[in-house]
């Protein structure tokens, strides 16, 4: 039996789909607020050859698991000295009932030496943190905990060796073991963007197999290929540049690059690029295009591009920590001087309320308000198989009013079934058509030869099987001898087909072949890209929320209107050439839309990247999970909606906690000041702390409310 993977019904003659090259770029945006700019700067200075070293990438990739393996370690180590300074603590022994039991000699030195420890060796990235913010006058969420945790351990140092007051050591070790696990856990979402582009430059092949004058085969390196070059590739192989074919026949893949529903024939004189996965044939390319001007360098340049201009959107924590940073500096030097300057009490009373302002303002639950809420609605979302790996793009999909989907593999599944089947012979049936039919294509792994073969379970043994390269298959079933042609083959046979329903269904652009019985005409099947059932729910759901429904793709028209009916899109664009798709996306914005893209390979890169949202379908390819802000484990278009819902309700949870976490001091620091002394109240720093914990415990309860709304 020969080679099954010769027979290729790839172009079908009319129904070749346009070469336009779908790019999608889907980085991810998803970089920690202190450190994008090292990131963006460390994006810009790397250059790309599509086939370089990205040991650059792998540096900055290892920086980043150096900072989260730094915040874990400084985490369980704080930790861990945290548990003795609690159990020091007057104020945790009387809570858990120990009275006097664990009080000794020089406890409070032990006290104040194992704080000392937590402050500098789990404090230093909020330390250091405060003087970049200081330097760069920013204040924010790193001045605001430096300075709590500050003056509770200077004050409590300074109560250790003789001040009168209270101490503040639990305080501050629980402050910095919960700033510090926190994040720990959001560093954790910065590696994406790293391995973005190394995944990228992946899709090249290491190295080329170069023709020589003399036609011998040299095995040399992609960076040594220029601009002329020859090479061969062999069925199976990767494609190692961009060029044009001027040897062989074969279908290539580009799915990954183009955005093409189906494999590409290639005859002498058509163009490749580099990446695409070569078929059944080989070729031998003439190199037009290497390094930097090679298709896959262009898309990730398109990445980096796209990336950059991003916009940066504030945290909602850090805009409330700047002015509860605000009020707590100018709240503790008012309270301050109003009790030493006017009042005229002693510095030690003054101090005594200064510090309690400062700790019932220490951000606690300002900390958690967002964390908790992002851990809760990451939990939910896993257990729904929605992936969020970019925390600022997901808070953006509450607003979001357009939605961009890329067709195949989206929208569509991204392999061919049967659509329609016409009998030319009253000797046949519709089931028998495709029984013949799908008893000559078992032998062959064509996706248009799979999705007739898989159309049905009628199949019978074949025999002779024989494929025609780009023209179809034949064998003998039944006795019979029975083919799978395209029209190209009819032609060159002088068979004449007139029936108006074949030129409709090429109208639709779908794939036609015809069944030929005994060198007679019998019938004919028609196939497309299969729809997903559960894309037109989705967007009649989407259209119910008033979102704009757009479909942009690099295939053809004809294929595009096809779908764009069946589904009720509100607006399709086809045959989009790379930059155009992300050039469309900024367009969309430009009027006023904030845009999620939704697609699932590397061709949709720069889109992806453009868009307010990124969201990759997690059955494509890894680059768009590496990339993305959102990932689609079940490849289901209604899961876009759940993640729309769940954005809104994070949201909402996220504005309860800030205003809780934030509002309660509006009434606490007046109070912790001494603003009720006259009348014989005075809120203590042990209650100034314990109120503090109260607000934690709110905040952390109210997390856990989160679900999605129906």
């Amino acid at each position: 039996m020969e080679n099954h993977k010769e027979h290729n019904h790839d172009k079908m003659d009319g129904h070749e789909h346009s070469n336009s090259h779908e790019h999608q770029n889907h980085t991810d945006a998803n970089t920690h607020k202190n450190h994008s700019g090292k990131h963006a700067e460390h994006n810009k200075s790397h250059e790309h050859s599509g086939t370089a070293s990205h040991d650059e990438h792998k540096g900055h990739a290892n920086h980043h698991e150096h900072m989260i393996a730094d915040y874990r370690k400084r985490f369980w180590i704080s930790l861990g000295v945290s548990v003795p300074i609690l159990l020091l603590s007057p104020l945790i022994q009387e809570f858990l009932g120990f009275g006097t039991a664990l009080q000794f000699a020089g406890d409070k030195y032990l006290a104040f030496l194992l704080s000392s420890f937590v402050f500098f060796f789990g404090g230093y990235p909020f330390l250091k943190g405060m003087m970049d913010e200081v330097k760069k006058k920013q204040p924010g969420m790193m001045t605001l905990i430096s300075v709590a945790v500050s003056v509770a351990y200077f004050y409590s140092s300074a109560v250790v060796f003789g001040l009168e007051g209270k101490v503040f050591f639990w305080e501050l070790a629980t402050l910095i073991d919960i700033m510090l696990v926190g994040h720990w856990i959001e560093m954790r979402s910065v590696m994406g963007a790293s391995k973005a582009l190394e995944e990228l430059a992946k899709l090249m092949p290491s190295d080329a197999h170069l023709l020589n004058e003399d036609d011998s085969i040299t095995e040399v390196p992609l960076s040594q290929l220029k601009t002329g070059d020859k090479v061969l590739v062999k069925p199976g192989e990767k494609i190692p540049a961009d060029g044009v074919t001027i040897k062989g026949a074969s279908s290539v893949n580009e799915a990954m690059l183009t955005g093409e529903s189906k494999p590409v024939t290639k005859n002498a004189g058509d163009k490749v690029i580099g990446g695409g996965i070569n078929g059944e044939g080989s070729l031998v390319i003439q190199v037009e295009k290497t390094g930097k001007d090679s298709f896959l360098s262009q898309v990730i340049d398109l990445v980096k591009e796209a990336q950059d201009s991003k916009s940066k959107t504030q945290d909602l924590a850090n805009r409330a920590a700047f002015w509860l940073t605000i009020i707590a500096i100018l709240g503790g030097a008012v309270t301050m001087f109003i009790w030493l300057a006017i009042m005229g009490e002693s510095l030690s009373f003054a101090l005594e309320r200064t510090v309690t302002v400062m700790v019932i303002t220490c951000p606690h639950a300002l900390g958690l308000a967002v964390p908790l809420v992002v851990a809760v609605s990451t939990a939910i979302s896993a257990q729904k198989g929605l992936l969020i790996r970019n925390r600022v793009a997901f808070e953006q999909a509450r607003k979001l009013n357009a939605i961009v989907f890329d067709k195949t593999g989206t929208l569509t599944k991204g392999e061919f079934g049967v659509t329609d089947i016409i009998a030319f012979d009253s000797n046949f049936t519709n089931d028998d058509i495709l029984h013949f039919a799908a008893s000559v294509e078992r032998n062959s792994e064509h996706p248009i030869a799979q999705g007739i073969y898989k159309s049905t379970e009628n199949i019978s043994e074949a025999h002779d099987f024989k494929a025609v390269p780009g023209k179809g298959a034949q064998a003998v079933v039944e006795g019979k001898n029975v083919g799978v042609f395209s029209p190209g083959y009819l032609r060159e046979k002088n068979i004449s087909v007139n029936d108006e329903r074949i030129e409709e269904l090429s109208e639709q652009g779908k794939t036609v072949v015809f069944l030929l019985i005994d060198e007679k005409l019998v019938g004919a099947i028609a196939l497309a890209d299969i729809i997903r059932e559960e894309s037109k729910e989705a967007i009649a759901e989407f259209k119910k929320l008033g979102i704009k429904t757009i479909m942009l793709t690099g295939d053809n028209k004809k294929v595009a209107k096809y779908v764009a009916d069946e589904l009720g899109l509100d607006q399709y664009i086809a045959e989009v050439l790379p930059d155009g798709k992300s050039q469309t996306i900024k367009q969309i914005q430009n009027d006023g839309f904030i845009v999620a893209m939704t697609g699932d390979g590397v061709n949709d890169a720069p889109a992806l990247a453009q868009a307010d949202v990124g969201i990759a379908i997690g059955a494509g390819t890894d680059v768009a999970v590496e990339t993305a802000d959102i990932v689609l484990v079940k490849s289901n278009p209604l899961d876009v909606l759940s993640i729309i819902k769940l954005a809104k309700a994070t949201y909402k949870k996220m504005v309860q906690n800030l205003v809780w976490a934030t509002g309660y001091n509006f009434f606490a620091i007046p109070l912790a000041a001494g603003a009720l002394y006259s009348w014989g109240i005075l809120l203590t720093p042990a209650a100034g702390a314990a109120l503090m914990s109260l607000s934690t415990v709110i905040v952390a309860i109210n997390a856990k409310m989160l679900k999605i709304d129906k």
